[in-house]
């Protein structure tokens, strides 16, 4: 343990592979990030739904799936643990293991809790990513289909900050455009690039308050 925050942990690949079969209950594949610019593992779509999130976050440079894995004793005996995701951000480096809630059992506690001592001992943060407020994730997908680059030879988008920075609606915002179709596009991209932000704690709607995001305009 007292090696392992200086190893090379993102220079390697996953601990395990990533298996496809016809009768598998769990749906592993692969996602795009735009934060690293190329594809990552998942084996299951709450994995994925992660990536995502990760990938909004903006702060992320570099994501390893299965990065590792743990051996640990427990009162019944040595256990293994592979945690899912190794992310490292500008604001510090965390292993997180993604679990729903309803599945995760004693063992899987005991794991977490090896792994969070793990992560303590490196300098790292850990998270157990066990449930989404039910929009959160259907926000982010519909803002990341537009977050690959996007020309403006329109011009819409100063039209588009000046309304953020009256604090107007999605709706009003659009509505203000010439071209109000090109005018979503462009304000979910960047909603995306969190050049502009809205409240992501309700559902994104028309009636969501836009306003000047972190990135600045």
């Amino acid at each position: 343990m007292a090696d392992l925050a200086a190893a090379p942990v993102t220079r390697l690949g996953p601990m395990r592979g990533f298996t496809w079969r016809r009768d598998q209950r769990h749906r592993p594949g692969l996602e795009y990030m735009v934060s690293t610019g190329r594809l990552h593992g998942f084996e299951s779509l709450e994995e994925a739904g992660l990536l995502l999130a990760l990938d909004f976050a903006g702060d992320v440079t570099e994501v390893l799936s299965q990065p590792l894995r743990l051996k640990f004793r427990t009162a019944a005996g040595w256990r293994k643990h592979t945690p899912d995701f190794l992310a490292i951000s500008r604001r510090g480096i965390w292993l997180i293991d993604v679990r729903p809630a309803y599945l995760i059992q004693q063992e899987d506690r005991e794991s977490f809790a090896a792994t969070a001592e793990a992560a303590l001992t490196c300098g790292w943060h850990y998270a157990v990513v066990a449930r989404w407020k039910p929009h959160v994730l259907v926000t982010v997908d519909e803002m990341s289909s537009r977050r690959r680059p996007l020309a403006d030879p329109l011009g819409v988008q100063p039209g588009l900050f000046a309304g953020a920075g009256e604090g107007l609606t999605f709706r009003k915002i659009v509505t203000g455009s010439a071209f109000e179709p090109v005018a979503r596009a462009h304000l979910l991209h960047l909603l995306w690039h969190r050049r502009l932000g809205v409240d992501l704690s309700r559902p994104l709607a028309d009636r969501s308050t836009v306003v000047l995001g972190s990135e600045g305009s």
